[in-house]
């Protein structure tokens, strides 16, 4: 008799399948339920999402915003737009909301007007988020490293404290690669981002869960980190704003890993936002002292600049080769990759976590078993490293003597739009196209330029000498009202 009693139970279980399928699609069509086979996340219904971060501060300081409306609209557009794209990893609303409060309770007080609080607070009462790498207190802190789970901030990065003291809000931490050293933003913690325009294309890295969530209005500035295109390849796979500093304008400290010695000089901080205006005053505060090498201030004439462009290394003798031989020397590092890796506790086996892997049990990610295997592979070799160097101080000492202080030079921020996931694993060499730069140490502002026929952003590199950061944030404002800047995922 068990075999008519299965079958019973069988009917019975398809049964009630089918009613459940049934009644979940009923509730889904009743109130609009979530659209599974979307490619891109929804546009913007908001207002106030639609708003430079310096324009949200204007109409906040003039009291005819509430700050805590602005906040309360990005969590609203989070909270519908980031279970897509997996850009945000941690919220923190119930704060953001409390800090908004109080913002909104000083400005009742009218103890202030309107230049003192501009002078003050740049960024009072706008919505801010930090690439996890950055230490935001009471924050997660692991860098997307299993080993870091628990690790929990007790202080802010100074970048991050300085935009807090400039009045900016912080609204939660964003997704970034593994140890932030590769440009496909996934981990074994908090998963894989994805990119707005496309969910099944990539975000970038390392700081691609930035990237995708100011793309997809979820925020309006943010904080990046870049050593070999962190800021700018996000920025150009999402069609958003980012500016790779002169090095030793911004400083870094308080993220992890923190670059030391011969690296020092390729790590830098900046602004990410969807609004070119916002780059300058971005940079203001998070520059603190720093923005005195710089020469902000300097008005620019476009018609006096110098414009050099190539449309792509093309094989050339000056770039391609220089290219290759950038991104060995900069492997040279005096903490080994494999070292980060097991936390500054137990080594690791690159070989052995690659068997683990493929048997599903490792806790680290391919790309990062790939380069620690690389590093063992690519012994480091003075001889070699001096090779290297002489290399890149003639390219720079021919680069700055081109551009001087009055040219720019256009270059690809990548060879392909946003690569659908997991390509990168196949042309691990493309972030040289961003990484050239870190290791010439030469400010660099990614421009976005509107999207092509599949409907993936396009975008451009504007290069300049050491310390004219003011000239690639001009030619930014201009290439943004000649080709729209930012577009709003899903807009008709």
């Amino acid at each position: 008799m068990a075999p008519p009693l299965t079958a019973r139970v069988q009917l019975l279980l398809l049964r009630a399948a089918g009613f459940l399928i049934g009644l979940i699609g009923q509730v889904a069509r009743a109130f609009g339920g979530p659209k599974f086979h979307a490619r891109t996340t929804g546009p913007v219904s908001e207002p106030l999402l639609l708003l430079s971060g310096i324009q949200l501060a204007k109409l906040i300081r003039q009291r005819k915003v509430k700050c805590i409306d602005v906040v309360q609209a990005y969590i609203n557009r989070i909270k519908d737009v980031n279970p897509m794209i997996n850009g945000i990893v941690k919220y923190r609303f119930e704060e953001a909301r409390k800090e908004a409060h109080s913002v909104d309770e000083r400005l009742a007080e009218k103890l202030e007007d309107e230049a003192t609080l501009e002078k003050k607070w740049p960024f009072l009462g706008v919505p801010l988020t930090v690439k996890e790498a950055f230490q935001l207190q009471g924050m997660p802190n692991s860098s997307g490293l299993v080993n870091r789970r628990d690790a929990i901030s007790k202080s802010d990065a100074t970048v991050v404290a300085l935009l807090k003291e400039a009045g900016a809000i912080p609204i939660g931490i964003t997704n970034c690669s593994e140890l932030c050293m590769w440009y496909e933003s996934s981990n074994k913690i908090y998963g894989r981002s994805n990119n707005p325009y496309d969910l099944q294309h990539i975000v970038g890295g390392s700081s691609g869960g930035e990237g995708c969530t100011l793309a997809a209005a979820c925020s309006v500035i943010g904080v990046g980190s870049d050593i070999g295109g962190s800021i700018r390849m996000p920025a150009f796979f999402n069609g958003i704003f980012g500016h790779k500093p002169s090095p030793g304008v911004v400083p870094n400290q308080g993220q992890f890993p923190m670059a030391g010695e011969a690296q020092e000089i390729f790590q830098c901080t900046g602004p990410m936002c969807r609004y070119a205006e916002d780059l300058i005053p971005m940079l203001r505060v998070m520059a603190g002292p720093g923005i005195k090498k710089l020469k902000l201030d300097a008005k620019v004439h476009l018609r006096h600049l110098k414009f050099y462009w190539m449309e792509h290394d093309g094989g050339s003798l000056l770039m391609s080769k220089v290219e290759q031989d950038l991104i060995l020397a900069q492997r040279k590092e005096p903490m080994k990759f494999v070292d980060l890796l097991g936390d500054h506790g137990k080594p690791i086996s690159p070989l052995w976590e690659l068997i683990k892997w493929c048997l599903g049990l490792s806790v680290y990610t391919i790309p990062s078993i790939g380069l620690a295997l690389l590093e063992e592979k690519l012994k480091y070799n003075k001889e070699k490293y001096k090779k290297f160097k002489a290399v890149e101080e003639s390219l720079h000492k021919e680069l700055v003597e081109m551009l001087g202080d009055d040219g720019v030079f256009l270059y690809p921020s990548h060879p392909t739009v946003a690569p659908k996931h997991h390509v990168p694993l196949t042309r691990p060499f493309n972030f040289a196209y961003t990484g050239v730069f870190n290791a010439l140490g030469l400010p660099v502002t990614q421009c976005p330029l509107g999207l092509n026929a599949k409907g993936l952003p396009l975008g451009i590199q504007v290069v300049a000498g050491p310390f004219n950061d003011h000239l690639t944030l001009a030619v930014a404002q201009y290439l943004e009202k000649s080709f729209g800047g930012w577009v709003c995922p899903g807009k008709i």
